[in-house]
């Protein structure tokens, strides 16, 4: 199993969820994060007066799928997520050695 997590910019979080919902995910989590990549922030005006924002909300998606779906799900997300702006974000791959699903007890790829 494969844990997929997704850094995305928040309006980009419906057009992300349908694109996964079309190819078989089943579930996410989703939280509000903040954080900056290689654009390193921006200057905004407010009241007259100027200050940085060094870390700009984004979105975490976390989801859990089988390995014969992944390059499937990597592929939904960049597509659903990219606006061809700088901070549209990142997504990483993790191993997932077990999961289990609380209210039944089903483990591995039963639990998804």
């Amino acid at each position: 199993m494969k844990l997929v997590v997704a850094i995305i910019k928040p309006f980009k979080l419906e057009e992300v969820r349908d694109a996964l919902t079309a190819v078989g995910v089943h579930g996410m989590t989703v939280t509000e994060v903040k954080g900056y990549g290689r654009q390193k922030g921006h200057t905004e005006i407010y009241r007259g007066a100027e200050y940085a924002v060094s870390f700009l909300p984004k979105l975490k998606i976390e989801v859990g799928v089988a390995p014969e779906l992944l390059n499937t799900v990597i592929d939904a997300i960049t597509a659903s997520a990219r606006t061809g702006q700088i901070g549209d974000g990142k997504i990483f791959v993790t191993d997932v050695e077990q999961a289990v699903r609380i209210r039944t007890g089903e483990r591995g790829l039963d639990a998804l």
